[in-house]
């Protein structure tokens, strides 16, 4: 089989190689018609874009960088699978790199993949998108960022976030509309700043309903399954026993859910729990979980948008570059009206 060039797109399209560039690298000015025959072709006749030949032709690599502390964790994979599958559309390549901010030259090995991987921008996912030194490791290499679920917007990079508070504010009121008024609430990680955000919507709710707190029914976790089963089984073992609970990540949630099943309380008919995230356990565990589905996929493609727009790549930081996506309530088989007193 013939390789597929440019050339070959640009004469069935019936435009230039240089407006086909410009299409496939996300280039403005390009009109909207040209736009769409131009990709239309590219779908076509399956056209791939050299990498090695497009850096050689230009100053960018067309990679860019993953940088995350848990690859294999839930909520990386969504990530991870959100920048690969928008970076394939724009003719990117994605890398993923690992970073331990408790190793010893944690800061060296960053400065290095960032110098021998030649990258064109670099995606940091949370927690450590909200570490000021590692931020401050790309400024200084002039590298473009784009920050996933930060607690705030960095002054001099783009941001692709949800509303955690919002979302956990929307649970909460959605077990008090149930009839809940002994709500627990499991804690994620004060690394995680996402986690105090989650507790504060939760806080709020209950504040706005009148309803004070009960102290004791907020246990602090590590967003692992294992934390679920252990303060599932604080909250659940002694009296009286909360209606229901709340954990700031499925996994948690999930925990929770083992442990009334293991101490013969039924869920949801004794027992309501609900979590945080959506993630592919959520949807296999029985009975199914209520959870807020945070569009994590769509973060990570948002932020490959970002990087590889040109307006961006010459002055990041603009108003243009800071998103907000929706979250959603995804409402499931794990809640339900509360139990008689």
């Amino acid at each position: 089989m013939s390789v597929i060039t440019i050339k070959d797109v640009a004469a069935k399209a019936g435009v230039s190689a240089k407006t086909v560039s410009r299409v496939i690298n996300g280039e403005a000015h390009v009109r909207p018609e040209l736009r769409e025959r131009v990709e239309q072709v590219v779908a076509e006749l399956d056209y791939r874009p050299n990498a090695f030949a497009r850096s050689l032709s230009s100053s960018r690599s067309y990679l860019l960088g993953l940088f995350i502390d848990d690859p294999v964790s839930g909520y990386a994979a969504d990530v991870q699978h959100g920048a690969l599958m928008r970076c394939r559309e724009r003719s990117y390549h994605l890398v993923v790199e690992l970073v331990d901010l408790g190793g010893a030259d944690w800061a060296g090995q960053v400065r290095s993949s960032i110098a021998a991987l030649r990258l064109d921008g670099a995606i940091v996912a949370p927690p450590i998108c909200d570490e000021a030194a590692l931020t401050a490791l790309f400024a200084e290499a002039g590298l473009p960022m784009v920050l996933v679920a930060p607690s705030s917007k960095a002054a001099a990079s783009g941001s692709v976030r949800m509303d955690d508070r919002s979302a956990a504010r929307e649970m909460t009121d959605y077990l008090l509309g149930l009839g809940h008024r002994r709500i627990a609430f499991i804690q994620g990680p004060e690394s995680h700043r996402s986690s105090a955000r989650r507790e504060d919507g939760y806080r709020e709710a209950m504040a706005k309903a009148g309803i004070a707190v009960d102290e004791s029914t907020v246990l602090r976790g590590d967003f692992t399954f294992r934390a679920g089963l252990e303060l599932g089984e604080r909250l659940l073992s002694g009296l009286p026993r909360p209606t229901a609970i709340f954990a700031a990540n499925d996994d948690m949630a999930l925990g929770a859910l083992i442990t009334a099943m293991k101490l013969g309380i039924a869920v949801p008919e004794a027992l309501s729990i609900c979590g945080f995230d959506d993630s592919a356990s959520s949807r296999a565990a029985w009975p199914q979980l209520t959870t807020i589905r945070q569009p994590k996929a769509e973060m990570a493609g948002a932020a490959v948008d970002i990087l590889v727009n040109p307006q961006f790549r010459k002055q990041a930081g603009g108003a243009q570059s800071h998103l907000l996506l929706p979250h959603e309530l995804i409402i499931r088989g794990s809640t339900a009206i509360a139990p008689a007193r």
